[in-house]
């Protein structure tokens, strides 16, 4: 009896693509399963393209999460803009994430018409049904987006909870092309390790800190040094104005010490070793409109240190 036929492998990029707080990282996270993407309820959480890949026994799929489509009012915001239109090139599938317990309105028409690219075809994902009791609610909802564009396919998930993931993995595998996998079978990501830690304090910072400070905080990693049993890690968080260097320091150092022993416990978990950490806090006036800072910031500056 002749032995069956091994299905063929299947491999390429789907980038992952939608208006802040619609569950982007949180989608990326709950797909590969491991957190490489800060998750917060802020807007605009996300700076920058990252990557993260999934392998399965007939399949490699390497996800690109996307900053939240904005308006681009400031060099960073432009920067954030101009790496979502990156992140659509070369790629195979579009992945298009969308809040379900919202009607669309302008802004995802606006888009949906961005995700327009021929020839390439666009999943859309209807995030957070884990919030609608009456799933029947979501034919309407499906029926209003087939009138902004021919979807290759509709997936309802609970980025959350997990659910439809699998469904999401299986219908994005269809439009992959037939080819050998990229990376090995445990790769998750391309980011440096030490731009991951600096995304940690900074995740602590947009969870603990005030209103004012989230869209004014930026962490750089000083230095990184990685032991057989211990990283000793000294980063810097940057802010805008003094008060806002006063509401991280806090008082007597409290919060800072916070976020510190926050961030240090998820290093822990995440780089399964034990990690001394080091924080400091400085003022950088305007920020988010030096090209040379935004620079540093960029993870791509760091591929080449040794910790990646």
């Amino acid at each position: 009896m002749p032995k069956p036929k091994k299905p063929k492998y299947h491999a390429g990029t789907a980038t992952i693509i939608g208006l802040p707080n619609a569950g982007k990282s949180t989608l990326l996270n709950a797909i590969v399963g491991e957190k490489i993407a800060i998750v917060t309820a802020k807007a605009q959480t996300t700076r920058t393209a990252l990557n993260g890949v999934w392998t399965g026994e007939n399949a490699q799929i390497v996800f690109v999460d996307t900053p939240g489509l904005h308006k681009s009012d400031t060099v960073i915001n432009r920067r954030m803009m101009q790496a979502v239109r990156a992140a659509m090139d070369a790629i195979d599938v579009i992945i298009l994430v969308v809040d379900a317990t919202k009607t669309p309105g302008q802004d995802i028409a606006q888009a949906v018409d961005l995700v327009k690219k021929p020839g390439t075809p666009v999943v859309l994902v209807l995030n957070k049904v884990d919030s609608i009791h009456d799933k029947s609610k979501l034919f309407a909802l499906i029926e209003q987006y087939q009138a902004l564009h021919d979807f290759a396919a509709f997936i309802p998930v609970s980025a959350k909870k997990g659910e439809g993931v699998d469904e999401l993995r299986k219908a994005i595998i269809t439009y992959l092309p037939v080819g050998e996998r990229v990376y090995p079978e445990d790769h998750l990501t391309d980011v440096p390790s030490r731009f991951l830690a600096a995304e940690m304090v900074r995740e602590k910072i947009l969870i603990l800190a005030q209103q004012e400070v989230p869209h004014s905080v930026a962490v750089l990693v000083d230095e990184w040094e990685d032991k057989p049993n211990v990283i000793r890690i000294a980063a810097t968080i940057y802010v805008e104005r003094s008060g806002q260097k006063n509401i991280i320091v806090g008082a007597a150092g409290a919060m800072i010490k916070k976020i510190g022993s926050a961030a240090r416990a998820e290093m822990e978990l995440f780089f399964d070793k034990k990690i001394f950490l080091e924080l400091f806090v400085k003022v950088k006036p305007d920020w988010r409109n030096q090209p040379e800072f935004l620079n540093e910031l960029d993870w791509r500056r760091m591929v080449n240190d040794s910790d990646v």
